[in-house]
């Protein structure tokens, strides 16, 4: 009795290990301390280290609005972790399928069917309302129709423009924190801080 008690917690346990493991990347965790707070109204994204600003990002969010129900299409608003980077190394423009790279090199603005390009950094949530995101295949990512970046124009993800997601990429880790939130980035203390630092007047939460 005492064996198969035995041979069951080791089964139970390997099981919890492979799950853990499927969410968060063991890759390195260089660029920890830089967070993320991107702003959906702005439709920009923030770099922050330890509290203060160090360079911003136009993104693109969701087309079909806010929320975390899966199948929706809609971007998460929260706390949320980079849980995977995926594609280092890659030529910008590199096609990505199911995480994968098929091969193939887009240009941007090329005409036809829009996929993920350059980079990936796989999203986990932290909130209780948003604890579905890694199951949704939430990213940030590169995607090749960079004349939408500015305004929402994706399926939940948070597209980047390929120098800027390669940028990012290398200065973020497995760990990073990212906060979607729903309001402008001026609202924000760090925000307020980049806009005093360009010498610009919050306005209305627009840059």
């Amino acid at each position: 009795m005492k064996v198969f008690s035995l041979i069951g917690f080791l089964a139970i346990a390997l099981v919890f290990s492979s799950c853990s493991s499927s969410s968060v990347s063991s890759s390195s965790t260089k660029g920890k301390d830089n967070q993320m707070l991107v702003s959906v109204r702005d439709q920009r994204m923030l770099l922050v280290k330890n509290g203060s600003p160090v360079k911003s990002y136009p993104v693109s969010t969701s087309k079909f609005g806010l929320g975390s129900r899966s199948g929706t299409n809609r971007t998460p608003l929260g706390n949320h972790v980079i849980a995977k980077k995926i594609g280092g190394g890659a030529p910008k423009g590199a096609v990505f399928k199911s995480r994968k790279r098929t091969g193939r090199i887009v240009k941007p603005n090329t005409p036809g069917r829009d996929p993920i390009v350059t980079r990936i950094m796989w999203l986990s949530g932290r909130d209780s309302h948003n604890r579905n995101t890694y199951s949704r295949c939430v990213y940030i990512h590169g995607t090749p129709a960079e004349n939408k970046i500015g305004r929402p124009a994706s399926y939940g993800c948070i597209r980047m423009k390929s120098n800027d997601v390669i940028d990012l990429y290398n200065r973020v880790g497995v760990g990073s924190g990212v906060k979607i939130i729903r309001g402008s980035l001026g609202t924000t203390k760090a925000g307020r801080t980049y806009y005093a630092r360009k010498g610009r007047r919050f306005n209305s939460g627009r840059w």
